[in-house]
């Protein structure tokens, strides 16, 4: 039998500076309820500490050890989220099934741009993002209502909503040049820290969906701390794992005094048709996350 720690009323928020797979292999504290996987994609970027150049199969056998670890630490019903390029869909879905994961959904995360069409193919526009579950049934899955603007073509709006597919269409990317907008995380000269960051809306629909209050998110890949920002807000318990000390120092800025552009507040009316909203949406921030920043 699994007991449930409750973190409710005295929700963490810590930063790990190392290797995801080293803390993995030593983490031995409570399960974790959410893990968002978002790591290099292998396209020979420049990070200032990791090897985004490895052999395909050196690459997806790394992601398999992670995930298997990930899968062992996860609760039972536990969920991953674990997104990637669109070319390597098929990698991901048998990564995912060696390391002991059920599959649940492929979502579709329709960017607002494009890349430019090659010779051979058509232009991409969309990320997938996997939804799987350490057994066949989520031990959480809450159903949102979002309430979009109504489609050209739509004569009569919705009451109460509609329901979230599995096509995410409605979620601005904040890696197309000024489309990133104030969210993005710049330095003095106004250029952009960190290229890969993942948009707030993205990380609050996932950790909505997927989790209560009091719930851990493990986000082994933290990045700019995106999942961190909004699991605290949501008073959720956060482990976030970077390799990159300038990363490591962004998070802790992030987390320390919420920027008005990390405020989850702003969402709260767009999933205001979702039954018992505010039983997993905590109106009132989470004590870690209660100062608002208006740099």
């Amino acid at each position: 039998m699994i007991v449930e720690a409750d973190n409710k009323d005295n929700p963490f928020c810590e930063t790990i500076e190392g290797d995801c797979l080293k803390w993995l292999e030593s983490y031995s504290g409570e399960k974790v309820h959410l893990t968002f996987v978002d790591p290099p994609f292998n396209q020979g970027k420049e990070y200032r500490h990791f090897n985004d150049d490895l052999p395909r199969k050196e690459y997806w056998a790394w992601l398999a050890k992670i995930l298997k670890r990930i899968n062992e630490i996860t609760i039972p019903g536990g969920a991953v989220y674990f997104m990637q390029r669109e070319k390597n869909t098929e990698e991901v879905l048998k990564t995912l099934r060696v390391s002991g994961w059920e599959f649940q959904n492929l979502i579709i995360w329709k960017k607002k741009t494009s890349a430019i069409p090659c010779d051979i193919r058509y232009a991409k526009q969309y990320q997938i993002i996997v939804f799987a579950t350490k057994g066949k049934k989520p031990r959480i899955f809450n159903k949102l209502r979002i309430n979009p603007p109504l489609p050209p073509g739509y004569k009569y709006d919705r009451e109460n909503g509609l329901y979230l597919t599995d096509v995410w269409d409605d979620i601005r990317e904040l890696t197309s040049g000024y489309f990133a907008g104030d969210e993005a995380i710049r330095d003095s000269a106004g250029k952009r820290i960190h290229i890969q960051q993942s948009p707030i809306a993205l990380l609050l629909r996932i950790i909505l969906s997927s989790t209560k209050p009091g719930d851990i998110v493990l986000d082994p890949f933290a990045g700019s701390g995106t999942t961190m920002v909004v699991a605290g807000q949501l008073g959720r318990s956060a482990y976030g794992i970077e390799i990159d000390p300038v990363n490591v120092e962004i998070i802790q800025r992030r987390i320390n005094s919420i920027r008005e552009a990390d405020d989850i507040s702003r969402f709260h009316s767009y999933y205001a048709h979702t039954k018992d909203l505010d039983g997993i949406w905590l109106v009132k921030a989470s004590p870690l996350f209660n100062k608002i920043s208006s740099e």
